[in-house]
């Protein structure tokens, strides 16, 4: 796996919610000026990308009107990328791509699709017209009812094989392989179980070429093993798997707590390159 190995160190995705319910943040940044601010604070703490949406995709949510969700974002969206320091991407955290058209408009750069283009395939050639960076995770079912009984025969080889096609997808609608990254949806239908194996199977997933963005921050599972039933409180564990990404090869972490993250990102990127170079594996790609 060491050919794999990402040539530049690992990026970090802050979460922007402008939403009056996410599961963690819900309501804190509706307030467009609210959210401008926490916006550049997290890039002041070190985030390379921030990631607007103005939906909900925890457990139960409903879906948002095209029109609510612009209305919540772009104003968000347009102020950000007039203040946001040179090198600082924005990224909409949307399935429509009528949402989508309009935040690249505005200055985002990345697509963010937690349907992988399953709800709206306009989505994938918006993507490749534009050349928009289109990330497409995994998920079972839909927010509304994904947490209620999901199963799985071989999880990592499920997320894997479904990743693979849409990823395929993506190329065929004109997606340029270096702008296409997968996400295995930790947390969007799986068990306790089913989020360690894949987090245990990361460098596999990182195997197949494409870049993997790994979005564990603040989950449930986390709270599960740390027995902490408070979102907020679980940024050190959101940690720990920002760490075992950048050992296992991955490229960009999507959390709440950008300054932490980083740090652990940093150190495990250290690490990872002083046991490369130990073991005389090339360091970079």
């Amino acid at each position: 796996m060491h050919s794999q190995a990402p040539a530049t160190p690992p990026r970090i995705m802050g979460i922007l919610n402008v939403t009056p319910d996410s599961f963690s943040d819900g309501g804190e940044h509706l307030d467009p000026e609210a959210a401008v601010a926490h916006g550049l604070a997290l890039a002041r703490a070190g985030a390379d990308i921030i990631d607007v949406g103005g939906e909900s995709t925890r457990p139960g949510s409903r879906p948002v009107p095209a029109a609510e969700q612009c209305e919540r974002v772009l104003p968000v969206i347009g102020a950000l990328r007039k203040r946001l320091p040179a090198g600082v991407e924005i990224s909409i955290d949307t399935t429509s791509a009528e949402v989508a058209r309009a935040a690249l408009a505005a200055g985002a750069s990345w697509i963010n699709d937690t349907a992988a283009g399953e709800d709206d395939p306009g989505l994938l050639a918006l993507a490749a017209e534009t050349g928009a960076t289109l990330v497409l995770m995994h998920r079972q079912g839909r927010p509304e009812t994904m947490q209620q009984d999901p199963r799985y025969g071989d999880v990592a080889t499920e997320v894997e094989d479904y990743l693979l096609e849409r990823a395929r997808l993506a190329r065929t609608a004109g997606v340029a392989a270096e702008r296409i990254l997968l996400d295995p949806g930790i947390g969007f239908g799986k068990t306790l179980a089913h989020n360690l194996a894949l987090i245990a199977a990361l460098g596999r997933l990182r195997a197949h070429g494409f870049a993997v963005l790994l979005g564990a921050s603040r989950k449930r599972f986390l709270g599960a093993i740390c027995d902490e039933p408070h979102p907020a409180a679980l940024d050190a564990a959101t940690a720990a798997t920002t760490t075992a990404g950048v050992l296992a090869g991955i490229e960009v972490f999507r959390v709440h707590d950008v300054a932490g993250n980083r740090q652990a990102a940093d150190v495990a990127w250290a690490l990872r390159g002083a046991g490369m170079r130990a073991t005389g594996a090339p360091v970079t790609g």
